[in-house]
């Protein structure tokens, strides 16, 4: 059964790459970011059952979320599943980290999620089925020295998750959470030999996780329908 399923912060890297592997399901994928979707990212959609959607606006925004939110309702009738990927870091050591920094951080990754969730979850309340699925990270479970307010915000969202699975289970809508690991972006490419060593040392399986494997989490959660309030680790064995 085709699904419509709205996948924030998928212009690129883990976003991008859940978009595409939901579309190749079968599924109406509505992708979102802060700016219209370039030609390039819309013909990677090309062949697929569905023609790519998009929504733009911030989700940190209360008001624009909702825009985002009604938009999408009002052009397919519903949506069945929401992936909360939006998110940026500001990195820097605590002791010189500024309040906009962690502000900023906290109000893209944290109030994001929150924002989307709080106007999706009333319309799957209503049709009584629903995944949200909400993206963290593990310097949300572990920390990281120079990320104290990027784990803040994706420890945040694993108690939002947490919570919201028992309120939202009563009307059969799953929450749940994703806390990749070093998983190989544009980012990570940008990293220098020394770094990528030192990360690939913590490693067990000696290798950084591939997006498709972050892609492939997200459609087993979508699919199960009881498994709620959960934070799956995708991280090749770094934290056990």
């Amino acid at each position: 059964m085709t699904k419509i399923c709205l996948v924030t912060g998928s212009s690129r890297g883990i976003g991008l790459a859940i978009a595409k592997h939901l579309a190749s399901l079968g599924h109406q994928v509505i992708l979102n970011s802060r700016k219209p979707l370039s030609d390039e990212v819309i013909a990677q959609f090309e062949g697929y059952a569905y023609p790519a959607a998009s929504v733009v606006g911030d989700v940190s925004d209360f008001t624009s979320a909702q825009a985002m939110v009604q938009e999408v309702v009002d052009r397919f009738g519903k949506i069945d599943v929401l992936v909360n990927n939006a998110g940026l870091n500001r990195d820097g050591l605590f002791v010189r980290m500024s309040e906009e920094d962690y502000d900023t951080v906290l109000d893209v990754n944290l109030k994001g999620t929150f924002n989307m969730t709080r106007h999706v979850a009333p319309h799957m309340v209503k049709q009584r089925e629903g995944a949200i699925i909400n993206m963290s990270s593990i310097v949300g479970v572990m920390g990281n020295a120079g990320q104290a307010n990027y784990a803040a915000s994706k420890a945040g969202i694993i108690g939002l998750t947490k919570s919201l699975a028992r309120e939202l289970g009563g009307r059969s809508v799953t929450v749940n959470a994703i806390a990749p690991g070093f998983i190989e972006t544009d980012m990570t490419d940008e990293l220098s030999e020394k770094v990528k060593k030192a990360m690939l040392a913590q490693i067990p399986m000696k290798r950084f996780g591939q997006v498709e494997e972050v892609a492939h989490c997200v459609e087993f959660l979508m699919e199960n329908k009881y498994i709620t309030g959960q934070t799956i680790e995708i991280n090749g064995g770094m934290h056990t």
